[in-house]
């Protein structure tokens, strides 16, 4: 016969929260990523291009 071994210490779970998640704010309720590029703070026109070149479908090419 085969003793049992000691269970493992489980983890503890996550406590549940039962606040209203619609008074937190979200990433979408802001109009951060909304098409900014990152680092572009000015609209010269090589930046323009570039981001249009980036940005054209490739049937466009």
């Amino acid at each position: 016969m085969t003793t049992a071994s000691a269970p493992e210490p489980r983890e503890p779970k996550a406590p549940l929260i039962f606040d209203d998640p619609l008074d937190q704010q979200s990433s979408d309720d802001t109009d951060r990523g909304w098409g900014e590029r990152p680092g572009t703070t000015g609209g010269d026109s090589a930046d323009d291009l570039k981001r249009f070149l980036d940005e054209k479908p490739p049937h466009h090419l």
